[in-house]
Formats: C-alpha cells, sequence, structure tokens
C-alpha cells in the first residue's frame, strides 16, 4: 500500500568546492557514495551502496548526471 509515497526531493551540494565520489574498499568491497572537498580531500559520506539501484538513487537525489569516480 503505497498512499502515502515521499515526493522526489532534489538535494543540492556546493559544486564549486566538492565533487561526488565512490570510495570503495579494497578489502572487502564495501562502496560509500559521498562528496569529496577539492581543496581538503576529505570525504563527506552520504550513503552505503549496497547495489546498482542505490547508485541511481545517490544520483537521483542530488541531480547527478555524470559517471562518478571510484576512489580506493
Amino acid at each position: 500500500m503505497g498512499l502515502f509515497k515521499k515526493k522526489g526531493v532534489i538535494q543540492s551540494y556546493d559544486k564549486q568546492n566538492k565533487k561526488p565520489v565512490i570510495k570503495a574498499s579494497i578489502c572487502n568491497g564495501e562502496q560509500v557514495a559521498g562528496f569529496k572537498d577539492i581543496h581538503t580531500g576529505k570525504v563527506e559520506e552520504v550513503m552505503l551502496m549496497k547495489s546498482p539501484a542505490d547508485l541511481e538513487h545517490f544520483k537521483a537525489m542530488y541531480g547527478i548526471d555524470e559517471e562518478i569516480a571510484k576512489e580506493y
């Protein structure tokens, strides 16, 4: 029963100072989507990615159209 569905609200991020990245673990393959500060290199983790659908959800949530780089 989907009577009360959440509306897709596009959130924003600082496009001038941050870029979207996927932080991937070499050991266990865990992937986390977030934003990397261009100046400091610090990554702000937003969500754990368990499936490819999570990546699409992350892109839709922030209105990202381009490919997201992976960092290990």
